[in-house]
């Protein structure tokens, strides 16, 4: 949490809920008692954002304000987990997934990501559930709402599931193409990584998996012991522009006959000038089309 707590702006953006609707439910239904600052601003606390988060999420599920209101801390809670049990749309699921990151609930998390992906499929489950979700912690880390270890926390246990279900796949490939997938040395942003490396194996590519933090100098060597056919590396962490430009320029002579494909944050801000056979990948949908 920020050190002065939470403005009601700040509930606003995390929760979803309308400030006007909090102002509402604060007034006619005592659901919040905010602190005040020494100049008598109101701002908000942690417990203060879960219930908020916990009460919404009974609200879109048709329990009645007037009712939840007037319950204690563990009646919303077994509320919520009678929710859990039931509600299976993409808002709900990230809702709920929230709620477990921010308590640390360890079995709750793991047990719900298991069921979005066994519903919906890996695919499904990672481009409208979990990448969704990792939209929302971007918003919470940014106004200081969540720390580092809980981030960790939910991407441990995603990136568990997602090498999980590329291991179903096993290294066969119907094929004759190789793709290499790699993060720059400096990045560890993995999952949109992972999930990139998923689609190639499903489509039937031959995939050399590299990882995170990879030397400049262990390209190198690469290119000049396997044969590559595809090169995709994703930039995320801050990168300058004429960094990620002069980047992508040696790795264009590194791997001077192979097509390169890059994706992530900072691709978009920059919008780099690209060198040859150089493609930018906005979208999941956009490589299954390229390489299907």
């Amino acid at each position: 949490m920020k050190a002065e707590g939470y403005s009601i702006r700040d509930l606003e953006v995390l929760s979803g809920v309308k400030a006007h609707t909090i102002r509402i439910w604060e007034k006619r239904y005592k659901l919040l008692v905010p602190a005040r600052t020494d100049t008598n601003i109101r701002y908000y606390s942690d417990e203060d954002l879960r219930r908020i988060l916990s009460v919404s999420l009974l609200v879109k599920n048709g329990y009645k304000i007037s009712k939840v209101s007037k319950m204690n801390e563990g009646q919303i809670r077994e509320m919520v987990v009678n929710v859990n049990t039931k509600s299976t749309a993409e808002p709900d699921y990230i809702d709920r997934l929230i709620i477990s990151m921010l308590n640390f609930d360890n079995a709750g998390f793991y047990n719900l990501a298991t069921e979005i992906i066994e519903k919906k499929g890996i695919e499904d489950a990672i481009s409208k559930v979990f990448f969704a979700l990792f939209e929302r912690i971007g918003t919470y880390w940014m106004v200081g709402s969540i720390f580092p270890a809980q981030e960790h926390f939910v991407t441990n246990i995603l990136r568990q599931k997602l090498i999980a279900e590329i291991d179903k796949l096993g290294y066969g490939s119907t094929r004759d193409a190789t793709f290499l997938f790699f993060l720059p040395d400096g990045e560890l942003h993995e999952m949109s990584l992972l999930y990139y490396s998923l689609l190639a194996r499903k489509i039937g590519y031959n995939v050399v998996y590299l990882g995170q933090f990879v030397p400049f100098t262990d390209l190198v060597k690469v290119a000049g012991h396997i044969k590559i056919d595809y090169v995709f590396t994703a930039f995320i962490n801050g990168f300058p522009k004429e960094e990620l430009e002069d980047y992508l320029v040696r790795l264009r002579e590194v791997f001077d006959h192979q097509k390169i494909f890059i994706t992530g944050w900072q691709i978009q801000q920059h919008l780099p000038k690209l060198p040859r056979l150089v493609k930018i990948i906005r979208d999941y949908s956009e490589f299954k089309k390229y390489f299907s």
